[in-house]
């Protein structure tokens, strides 16, 4: 081959279907939820009576939460594609490092969870563990970071979403607004609903399911005429 040869095709492209994957963590995350929510009492402190009687279905959202987990980094990956050169600094590191922080705060979670599970499997007696201030703790510890901590990063990674959506039109502006509006309700009314957590991967879904149409429209990702964020 000709040393002056391109080499175009060697060029590495996110493929159509890639988008696939916020559809995927959506669902997982949702099924995760359901799982969660009809195994574990929503009284943190709670004796511990799910360890005799639900154990299973826990330990089978436990096991959900890795692939969620890489399907959202996909997620990820695809919305900085279709940003492009259009991404600024200040809102990926705001993007970015929310969205890893709630992985990280996720997968903390679900140890906490699995290490209590694990404790009651290896003790002779489960009864030692069910009540235990162990138990109270480990729950408390991943009630408290996903219900308080990891739902309003959520929240972040939402709000500066929808601002890169709105300033690059990767997205629909309503698509945009309505991710501020859901944030909010994350971010100052998730104490008081206690099925606000489901928001999160609803609108992962319907950005995801745009994507996904838009993609195999043919249409390009992002305007390259567009001016980039706080230009």
């Amino acid at each position: 081959m000709p040393q002056d040869a391109p080499l175009t095709h060697a060029t590495l492209r996110t493929p159509k279907a890639a988008a696939i994957a916020g559809i995927l963590f959506s669902v997982l995350q949702a099924l995760i939820l359901w799982l969660l929510r009809i195994s574990l009492p929503a009284d943190p402190l709670e004796a511990g009576a799910w360890l005799k009687t639900n154990v299973e279905l826990v330990l089978l959202a436990l096991n959900l939460i890795p692939f969620a987990g890489i399907a959202f980094l996909w997620f990820i990956g695809v919305l900085r594609d279709r940003l492009g050169p259009l991404e600024d600094r200040f809102f990926a590191t705001v993007f970015l490092g929310s969205a890893l922080l709630f992985l990280a705060m996720l997968f903390v979670a679900a140890a906490a969870i699995g290490a209590i599970i694990l404790t009651a499997a290896a003790v002779a007696d489960p009864n030692e563990v069910i009540g235990s201030v162990t138990l109270h703790f480990a729950r408390a510890f991943a009630y408290n970071l996903i219900n308080v901590y990891a739902i309003k990063v959520a929240g972040v990674f939402m709000i500066s979403t929808s601002t890169v959506a709105i300033f690059t039109r990767f997205a629909p502006r309503w698509i945009a607004i309505l991710g501020y509006i859901l944030a909010l309700t994350l971010l100052l009314g998730s104490y008081y609903i206690s099925w606000s957590f489901i928001v999160f991967p609803a609108w992962v879904l319907l950005i995801s399911l745009y994507i996904v149409i838009d993609n195999f429209r043919g249409a390009s990702p992002v305007d390259p005429s567009q001016m980039k964020i706080g230009s």
